[in-house]
């Protein structure tokens, strides 16, 4: 009955599509609305304008008349997707000192256009870039924002804040050199617009100039985003009260110290303080061995969209032979130890959030999301449920835009993706995302 009731839906309503191709009807598919709860089977999802006017079921929801009508039958019907670490002005190279010399005059208008795009594509509808060129930075978020380039919705730090740039970097790492630069260079960055804070090496600052850095980002509304590769950059981030953490770790031991765990336990039980956010990025690390030994994945060419021929050229020749890349001779040895980190941080009650350190080596923009949510669902064993909220719902309440976006809500902006098949018995169905519809317009 309800294939037939679809059926006549659809018969009758596509004579009209394009009279009216500002109301839009998702028709048929199984909704997961980003909160968490039941899923919606049949379910109808009708957008007005950028918006989301009404949702329901087949049967008792009506289509506005001259709706563009748009099949889910059988498609997983989800909000766009979150990738919370993003670096736009990589995309997979893997000599870094060599990307940043030949290309960092082409990051504005070739490369980070390129990846916002890539992103887009794969279902990522907002994003949050942690480190790159100030103006580059902007002008992009702006571009996009302003509907001349395709793209998610950026959240962009500008440069990365540490104690001194690596030689060549100069562009997008700025230095800290004491109390007052520390507060001087954020609030650079805040007047500038940059939409948060990344804080990196904190471990090498004093930790007066990090809570520094903490102290003027809060004056200014902006929240810190801080590395947790080594149990001290952890300890001093959250003394000075950084607002999320990115990483695992870059040690191979076998699980963060005691004391560090303790810190966290006692942050996470300060409820008034609000969640304590993490943004593991496991799957670069976790999948290195098998890209090693599987190259031919790297064949897929999504990742060309918007480069020129060349780059992608220079692209492939770096990262022709995965298994000599200096960069990841000791991920073998950290892989071990990546589950493990993982469960820590859930028992001391840490919110996870998605995010790939996409644009690193071998780590491509339009692969990478669906990578980071593949892991933990497969391999470490989450709830898939658990890891969709951890795309959709929970960086939008971080970034404070939960009234807006992450979650299919009448009266949000239409972030919407479906993709044929049950997402929550195979998630990787999400490395062929079928339809984007972002801000109510449909890009795929």
């Amino acid at each position: 009955m309800y294939k037939l009731i679809l059926s006549l839906l659809l018969f009758f309503t596509t004579t009209l599509i394009g009279q009216n191709s500002d109301i839009k009807a998702l028709v048929g598919g199984t909704m997961i609305d980003g909160f968490g709860g039941e899923p919606v089977r049949n379910s109808v999802v009708i957008i007005e304008g950028e918006r989301i006017k009404t949702i329901g079921q087949v049967g008792k929801v009506a289509i506005p008349e001259g709706a563009e009508v748009i099949s889910t039958e059988g498609m997983s019907v989800l909000p766009g997707l979150w990738d919370m670490h993003v670096h736009l002005m990589i995309n997979g190279h893997s000599d870094y000192a060599h990307w940043d010399s030949t290309y960092i005059d082409q990051f504005d208008d070739v490369i980070m256009p390129a990846s916002a795009h890539q992103l887009l594509m794969a279902g990522v509808t907002s994003a949050r870039d942690l480190g790159g060129p100030l103006e580059a930075s902007l002008e992009v978020r702006d571009r996009i924002n302003a509907g001349e380039i395709p793209g998610p919705t950026m959240y962009m730090s500008g440069p990365f804040l540490q104690h001194k740039p690596y030689p060549g970097t100069e562009a997008f790492r700025w230095g800290i050199n004491g109390v007052t630069d520390a507060r001087a260079k954020v609030r650079k960055l805040a007047d500038a617009g940059v939409d948060c804070i990344k804080l990196i090496d904190q471990d090498q600052m004093s930790i007066d100039e990090v809570k520094a850095v903490v102290d003027e980002a809060h004056k200014n509304d902006l929240k810190v985003v801080a590395h947790s590769h080594r149990p001290e950059e952890i300890r001093r981030g959250l003394i000075a009260g950084a607002d999320c953490f990115e990483h695992t770790g870059l040690s191979s031991a076998p699980e963060y110290p005691a004391d560090v765990m303790e810190m966290i336990r006692e942050r996470t039980a300060q409820m008034n303080l609000g969640p304590l956010f993490w943004t593991p990025t496991v799957s670069v690390l976790y999948n290195y061995t098998y890209i090693r030994d599987n190259p031919e994945m790297l064949d897929n060419d999504c990742w060309h969209l918007g480069l020129p021929p060349d780059i992608v050229q220079d692209i492939k020749r770096s990262i022709r032979y995965p298994g000599r890349l200096p960069y990841f001779q000791l991920t073998p040895s950290r892989k071990p130890t990546l589950k493990r980190k993982i469960q820590q941080l859930l028992d001391a009650g840490v919110v996870l959030m998605i995010g790939m350190d996409s644009g690193v080596p071998l780590t491509f923009h339009c692969q990478s999301t669906w990578n980071e949510l593949d892991v933990w669902v497969n391999e470490f064993g989450m709830d898939p449920m658990y890891a969709i909220k951890s795309a959709t719902y929970w960086p939008s309440a971080w970034t404070g835009v939960s009234n807006e976006v992450g979650t299919i809500t009448e009266g949000k902006l239409a972030d919407i993706i479906a993709v044929e098949g049950d997402v929550l018995r195979h998630i990787s169905i999400l490395q062929n995302v079928d339809i984007v519809i972002k801000h109510g317009k449909r890009y795929k």
